[in-house]
């Protein structure tokens, strides 16, 4: 079998794979900012890394896979001015922030569960690591990279860059960074404006707040992953990913303090997905095309002809490479829909076959080309996680299981040893690999034709003033986590929690 080649993004090359430790892999993945509910955008660097996941366990590593939550912080300095996301959004919500926190970060978990995603090995919160992550800022300062200003701390951007290959993942030039980045509100403190936070002073009426050697503030965004791959993953591992939103300044800036704090380069191989686009646009608050993942799922968006089923997203995440532009379209989706169920229907069939031996009957030729596709999932697979270039061999092969399946040609047609492997490697990757499921043609219809039920019955009891039954209605689907909302001139809509 052939090597696993990873592209890495530092490099700009496909690498062979070669863990630090024989037989172990440490991979971090930057988790979600859990200020808000899980977007489409979130749906393809979870799926890419679980399946890159499941792949590395299939080669037989033994995969420490760390995912964090950010739970704290995580304000940006590009663009905008510095805002703290969680505690913004409390105070719009009327949360406290831990409240606000629990309730998006278990609706995160209940989105990656309904696409079949693996639970990470590890999955630490910013909050969890405050001590962690002022022992590494103290660590920075010590080394004459951080300096201190009225309480908050920031890193020495040029200083680094003197000695440090600095901008090398994200191709970013320092003096290019130095002339065009916009003076923000509240950086005049900073010695340079590419310099970025390692912690902040919280002002009076700021909601999350720690004590620190600096005063009462709360951690940058960035030293927040540092910390937490350094504890978990130790100074160096082997695979850091993310999209590739991310590359800077996070993934930029977590090199360069790593890097001071802990005497070496943390990552082996830096990994990104491309970004997802809708309609050919990239998703924004602007073109009101960011879609919620529970609006995805039951199909209430505009944008939305239906509603899709989870494991449609996820089948269609795989039809292209990760490092691929993605672009999500209600026909691409159909496409998709059409493709799995096409899939999904030719497994089952193949996983009741029963070899029947006939004389005289194998096909060489056919033979040889199921075996040779079939072996090439395997070599895909090691060329960068070639996800699309399997599921292109697997529709190739499909037709033949269908005609076995309606004996239009024999079983026989190939040996039981080539038929028997055909039915294991399905099963692999299909599943264990893929982490693909049976969607029922109806899932989606079903529940969209029980809730148009209870509207109506709901809008029936309201016209006659039966309250009690009206009330019972909300609140019992409330309880299972789905919530009616009363619209203008009469109408209703629905959205899982």
């Amino acid at each position: 079998m052939s090597e696993l080649k990873v592209y890495n993004s530092y490099s700009r090359q496909k690498e062979v794979f070669e863990p630090i430790t024989a037989g172990h892999v440490g991979m971090y993945v930057c988790g979600p900012t859990v200020s808000g509910e899980s977007h489409l955008g979130h749906a393809r660097p979870y799926i890419t890394f679980d399946v890159i996941f499941r792949y590395l366990q299939h080669l037989g590593y033994k995969v420490r896979y760390v995912r964090n939550i950010t739970d704290a912080g995580h304000f940006e300095e590009e663009g905008r001015d510095a805002i703290d996301k969680i505690s913004s959004k409390a105070v719009l919500e009327k949360l406290e922030p831990m409240e606000l926190v629990t309730k998006y970060t278990n609706l995160f978990h209940w989105a990656m569960d309904q696409f079949n995603t693996l639970k990470p090995s590890i999955e630490p919160t910013a909050t969890g690591h405050i001590v962690e992550q002022i022992e590494m800022i103290k660590a920075i300062i010590d080394a004459g990279y951080g300096y201190e200003v009225n309480g908050s701390v920031y890193f020495d951007v040029k200083k680094y860059a003197a000695s440090h290959d600095y901008g090398k993942l994200s191709g970013r030039v320092l003096d290019d960074l130095l002339a065009t980045t916009r003076e923000l509100e509240g950086q005049e403190e900073k010695r340079e404006t590419a310099d970025f936070a390692l912690w902040k002073n919280a002002a009076p009426e700021h909601i999350m707040r720690w004590q620190s050697p600096w005063g009462v503030g709360y951690p940058g965004w960035h030293i927040e992953c540092s910390a937490m791959a350094t504890k978990y993953l130790g100074a160096k591992f082997d695979i850091h990913g993310g999209g590739m939103d991310l590359l800077f300044p996070h993934h930029e800036s977590e090199i360069a303090q790593s890097t001071i704090c802990n005497h070496t380069a943390p990552v082996r191989y830096w990994m990104h997905n491309n970004m997802i686009t809708i309609d050919g646009r990239k998703m924004g608050k602007s073109y009101n095309n960011v879609i919620k993942l529970t609006e995805l799922f039951s199909g209430t968006h505009p944008l939305l002809a239906k509603a899709y089923h989870p494991m449609v997203i996820r089948f269609f995440i795989l039809q292209t490479h990760y490092r691929s532009t993605l672009d999500f379209s209600n026909e691409a989706l159909q496409g998709a829909e059409k493709g799995l169920k096409r899939l999904w229907d030719t497994y089952e069939k193949l996983q009741k076959l029963e070899y029947i031996d006939q004389d005289n009957v194998v096909d060489k030729e056919l033979e040889t080309r199921i075996t040779k596709q079939l072996a090439e999932f395997d070599e895909f697979m090691n060329d960068d996680f070639g996800t699309a270039r399997v599921l292109a061999n697997m529709f190739e092969i499909v037709p033949v299981i269908n005609s076995m399946n309606d004996k239009i040609i024999p079983i026989a047609s190939i040996s039981n040893d080539v038929f028997v492997l055909l039915k294991e490697k399905m099963k692999t990757f299909v599943e264990d690999i893929f982490g693909l499921k049976g969607i029922t043609e109806a899932d989606n219809e079903k529940l969209q034709g029980v809730m148009d039920l209870l509207i109506e019955i709901r809008k029936d009891a309201k016209s006659k003033k039966d309250f009690v039954t009206s009330d019972k209605i909300r609140n019992e689907l409330t309880k299972l986590g789905i919530t009616l909302k009363d619209e203008k001139g009469g109408g209703m809509s629905w959205n899982i929690e």
